[in-house]
């Protein structure tokens, strides 16, 4: 079966109530597919009105009313408020495979008087409240999907056509209360939680949500060799020099082991192989890095690839609210899992200082470094969207 393009809007609602790493946890874990590309939206009222146009379909299995609640939902809800004029947030999710339309409106599902409750995200995450008189009392699709791979093209080549003017890292879609110290930081959702398809790169999602901050930017990103050299590089010297007296210690038992040698090795003598081999493991452990975030170490990549798209997969957040540097960071938990206190993400999830889940900036001013490199604003949707329908 031809590979599909399928998308899915996580609509403002859904976001404000932190429940987007739930939805991607069951789309990634059902569906099988692959996860391409990711941005936020802030929608203006000319998308709005384009995208609630295309909405109504003889294609859709939803009952023709329930396609008119979410053409008014969308209408209403979706496009700047009316009141204060601020952009709403909303996050696309791009997913390819075989079958992918069929594959995400199926763990999406449809609304109807008879849905049972948790099957489907909108059974879990959606509401559809009627009266003794059947009349809507309230009504909440959670997330937004296309019924076929036909018209997923129609809107996901509407949506490509707005996504540098509405789309990116958001400016001005969130209220703060005033003289709040808002700041922004940034997270990486490491390769270790896309090794197979599993739930967990939205469990992580789920569990910084707790920090009660707003996610206002977001990529799928595969990380060159060259910006992960960049990225981790503040890190070099420090291995270079930190890790003297564990390789020492290592050299030390490992030449006291061996019968032909035959003797102690003393302090000094240890301390000098610290010297010596300190570097040269530092920098070991540095292509490890890099290794594991792009794919290959700069050793193992012609020098006219380094810049070129790694083979790993990480998600890029950035996350806005007050004090979010600290937040994040206490909910994430110190480097090493084996030291992280039980409920933060590196206990969670974690297996070793490397392999730990995730990354978040240390410092605003780290963050603003960080966001430089991986460069979360960058249009990735509109590419794979043109990529595989050809550009407008």
């Amino acid at each position: 079966m031809a590979q599909q393009l399928a998308y899915l809007i996580v609509t403002p609602y859904t976001l404000s109530k932190s429940r987007t790493g739930g939805i991607l946890a069951r789309l990634i874990s059902r569906t099988g597919l692959e996860l391409v590309a990711a941005r936020m939206f802030g929608a203006c009222q000319e998308l709005v009105e384009e995208y609630s146009k295309v909405v109504i379909s003889a294609a859709d299995p939803q009952d023709r009313n329930i396609q008119q609640l979410i053409h008014d939902y969308i209408v209403h809800e979706l496009g700047p408020d009316p009141k204060t004029k601020r952009r709403r947030r909303c996050m696309m999710l791009l997913f390819r495979g075989e079958d992918a339309v069929r594959k995400v409106r199926s763990v999406v599902g449809n609304i109807s008087h008879s849905r049972r409750g948790g099957e489907t995200i909108r059974d879990t995450f959606g509401d559809y409240v009627i009266d003794e008189n059947d009349h809507v009392r309230y009504f909440e699709p959670a997330v937004l999907a296309a019924p076929n791979a036909e018209e997923a093209g129609v809107k996901l080549k509407l949506w490509a056509r707005y996504s540098d003017q509405d789309g990116g890292i958001l400016e001005d879609c969130v209220e703060h209360p005033p003289g709040e110290k808002v700041e922004r930081t940034l997270v990486l959702i490491k390769p270790d939680n896309f090794r197979f398809a599993t739930g967990r790169p939205g469990n992580v999602i789920d569990f910084f949500s707790r920090t009660g901050l707003y996610i206002v930017g977001i990529r799928v990103l595969h990380m060159s060799t060259a910006q992960a050299m960049e990225f981790y590089g503040p890190v070099k010297s420090f291995l270079r020099t930190k890790l003297k007296s564990v390789i020492a210690a290592k050299a030390k038992a490992v030449l006291e082991k061996d019968p032909s040698i035959g003797f102690t090795i003393p302090p000094e003598a240890e301390a000098q192989l610290g010297e010596i081999l300190g570097p040269v493991f530092g920098d070991n452990q540095f292509d490890n890095i890099v290794r594991f975030m792009s794919g290959r170490a700069e050793s193992e990549c012609p020098k006219d690839k380094l810049a070129e798209p790694g083979t790993e997969k990480c998600i890029a957040l950035v996350y806005e609210g007050t004090n979010a540097v600290a937040k994040i960071r206490d909910v994430l938990g110190p480097t090493d899992p084996a030291k992280a206190p039980p409920g933060s993400i590196r206990r969670e999830f974690g297996s070793n200082i490397m392999v730990n889940a995730a990354h978040a900036s240390d410092a605003v001013e780290n963050a603003q470094r960080e966001l430089g490199i991986v460069k979360v604003e960058a249009n990735d949707f509109k590419r794979v969207v043109e990529q595989f329908y050809g550009a407008a």
